[in-house]
């Protein structure tokens, strides 16, 4: 079978260019005789001229009627759009000029007056006696708006900010939140502005003048922002400078500084802002310092607790409405703190979130967070005011501060706080460490947890302030376990501690009022302490007066005397803690006591009695009394107060018998307590009743 093999096709020949059909270059099309211009009629070729003629005109009277127009018939559309867009109305009275026959179109516009919103009354919102504009033709055709020159004359601008938190400068009325972010302006020029600030929620207002030339005292400034005000009827200045607005590029980071100074308050910032007029992203590296971190609510609404002075640093952040504080540290008394902070201004209210770390707390510096001062005297760092409370409440022995809280700053802003001590100093009593969570949410604070590390055992629990009402009300649940006595008391004496023994405690407690000291002055609730075991020595006799321990009976002939079980429970009523049960049984004797706390008037008034459980007939006993002052009460023998002896043992039963239901409150494994246990044992041997206490509610009384 043979093979076919494929053939190429034969080569075309090229075509003519004179053969039809065939498409002919332009040039030979148009010189070559059948595209010449045909031969017109004269009908035709008439108003073909006329054509050319009115095209004419109409072009010449285009040119004169742009040239001769009287600009001010768009006053009123300029005025309508500029209404709407701004949600103010906007009036123009002066003249309206333009120049569009340029690849720079400009325009200028005289007497701009833009109207308040109607809850911030007849005035304006701020004048401009001219405004020029010029921006590039391409990019305008195309939607973008590229300004190479905007220059504004006398502007005059009045910012409010009314006690509810409306703005009028917030153009949507609260919907939207976004920052400005200008379009790219090349030369932004502004000649004799002025600018006053009235927040009538943070007590601040300012008064100051705006300009931004091409140079302004030094070659490289040329925008500043100069004035004074109050801050809470104390003066305060302001300035804020940058470089000439000239030439600026889109990409290239614009440079500034800051400096407030408000009365011993200073604060100062250098900083950039990347993509300049885009003011939802700078970044400012932040000195503050000053004598209360409290009084920077006015600048930055956000409720600082009360510190002594401080002096802290930082890089601030802005990145649309989330300000962050990175590389924060600094000192507040004579604490160091760091950690992170930011701040979230999208929501109805701020949004704090902190971590903060202190690795050497100074307990005294607490004071102030409190509403009261750090002790004063030499080495202690305070202000002259909180220097001047802590005079005050020393001369008066007092323990709880009586400044009030102004709830109007806890319901302006939510918060998220945790914070650290790594150790503490100067502590009234042994602590090793602390940790706290306090979560702030539409006015409602808590603080859980809360814990306190000692150097056996902790105090743990919850603190609440409901600052929601008129009168805030404060709850507080701590628990004391796996401590010691001598860890709580510290007192050392001929090389030892006079008493020894472990301890566990419990306080729950609710009040009402603007200050600690109200708060406890009118708390509700119990406290229980329990020693389940313990020493009382002989120091302690040598340490208090020998008289004050003979009295209780509490000295044997050897060097100590055992503790089986030691009760303190007090009921707390409208501020006044009664002493429901107080026990110390230590065997062969009991102790018991009775009398108040009044938390209000800070007053202490108990006496002790220690009574034999069998009857001897030559022991005579004296009760021990505590009064005075909660921070220094004086402690003695009741003189011509002798113990009767004898039947002790029967009145113990009643007495005895509530500590079935105390222990359990405090500690559950205190009811299997051996020792506690025995005690309650004897005590129902008597044949009295079992009274429950723990069920009693714990809420204020209204």
């Amino acid at each position: 079978m043979s093979e076919n093999p494929i053939q190429s096709p034969p080569p075309r020949r090229p075509l003519r260019r004179d053969t039809p059909g065939v498409r002919r270059p332009l040039r030979q099309r148009l010189s070559s005789a059948p595209f010449k211009p045909s031969n017109l009629t004269p009908p035709q070729r008439k108003a073909l001229g006329w054509a050319g003629a009115i095209l004419v005109v109409l072009a010449v009277a285009i040119a004169v009627l742009i040239a001769i127009w009287d600009w001010n018939w768009f006053r009123g559309p300029l005025e309508r759009t500029a209404s709407a867009r701004l949600n103010r109305q906007v009036t123009i009275s002066g003249d309206l000029n333009a120049e569009i026959w340029s690849w720079q179109p400009s325009a200028t516009v005289d007497g701009i007056a833009i109207a308040n919103p109607a809850w911030a009354g007849q005035g304006k919102l701020g004048t401009i006696e001219r405004l020029c504009v010029r921006v590039r033709l391409v990019p305008l055709l195309w939607g973008k708006a590229d300004i190479r020159v905007l220059a504004v004359e006398r502007p005059d601008f009045k910012l409010l900010a009314d006690a509810k938190g409306r703005r009028n400068w917030d153009f949507s009325d609260g919907r939207d939140k976004t920052p400005v972010n200008l379009p790219p302006i090349q030369h932004f020029l502004i000649e004799d502005g002025r600018l006053t600030y009235l927040d009538a929620r943070r007590d601040v207002r300012f008064e100051g003048t705006i300009n931004a030339r091409e140079q302004l005292g030094s070659a490289t400034r040329g925008f500043e922002v100069l004035g004074r005000g109050t801050i809470n009827g104390a003066p305060f200045r302001a300035e804020v400078a940058g470089g000439p607005l000239l030439n600026i590029e889109r990409n290239k980071p614009y440079p500034f500084n800051a400096e407030i100074r408000a009365g011993r308050t200073l604060i100062t910032a250098k900083g950039a802002v990347p993509k300049p007029f885009d003011m939802a992203r700078f970044y400012m590296d932040a000195t503050a310092r000053g004598p209360d971190l409290a009084e920077l609510f006015p600048l930055t609404g956000l409720a600082l607790p009360n510190t002594p002075p401080y002096s802290v640093r930082g890089r601030v952040v802005r990145d649309q409405l989330l300000w962050r504080v990175d590389g924060f540290g600094g000192r507040v008394g004579d604490s160091d703190i760091s950690g992170k902070i930011s701040v979230d201004t999208a929501g109805e209210r701020l949004f704090l979130r902190a971590d903060l770390t202190s690795r050497s707390l100074d307990f005294d510096d607490l004071g102030a967070v409190f509403g009261g001062a750090p002790k004063a005297g030499p080495g202690e760092t305070a202000s002259a005011e909180q220097a001047v409370t802590s005079r005050k409440m020393e001369a008066r022995q007092r323990l709880f501060p009586d400044t009030p809280l102004d709830v109007t700053r806890i319901r302006a802003m939510d918060a998220d706080v945790t914070f650290k001590a790594l150790s503490i100093r100067d502590t009234p009593i042994q602590l090793g460490s602390a940790e706290a969570r306090v979560r702030l949410d539409n006015g409602l604070l808590r603080a859980q947890p809360v814990r306190l590390d000692l150097p056996r055992g902790r105090v743990e629990g919850f603190v609440t302030l409901d600052a929601r009402k008129a009168t805030p009300r404060t709850e507080l649940d701590l628990r004391l376990s796996n401590s010691r006595i001598e860890t709580i008391i510290p007192v050392k004496f001929q090389g030892g501690s006079p008493v020894t023994g472990p301890l566990v405690g419990r306080a729950k407690l609710v009040g009402s009022g603007a200050s600690v000291h109200a708060a406890f002055a009118s708390a509700n609730g119990t406290l229980t302490l329990v020693a389940a075991d313990g020493e009382i020595r002989k120091a302690l006799a040598e340490l208090m007066g020998v008289n004050v321990i003979k009295g209780l009976g509490l000295l044997n002939k050897q060097d100590m005397t055992p503790i089986r079980c030691g009760v303190a429970n007090f009921e707390a009523r409208n501020g006044v803690m009664y002493a429901q049960n107080i026990v110390l049984d230590t065997g062969p004797v009991v102790v018991r006591g009775k009398g108040t706390v009044d938390l209000g008037a800070e007053q202490i008034d108990l006496t002790f009695r220690g009574q034999d459980k069998k009857f001897r007939l030559v022991r005579v006993l004296l009760p021990l009394t505590a009064k005075g002052p909660i921070m220094a009460p004086e402690v003695g023998v009741q003189p011509g107060s002798a113990v009767a002896q004898g039947g002790a043992a029967v009145a113990l039963g009643t007495l005895l018998t509530p500590l079935a239901a105390i222990l359990p409150f405090v500690d559950a494994g205190l009811a299997k307590n051996a020792k506690c246990a025995a005690l309650v044992a004897e005590a129902r041997a008597d044949g009295a009743p079992v009274r429950s206490v723990a069920a009693k509610p714990l809420t204020a009384k209204r």
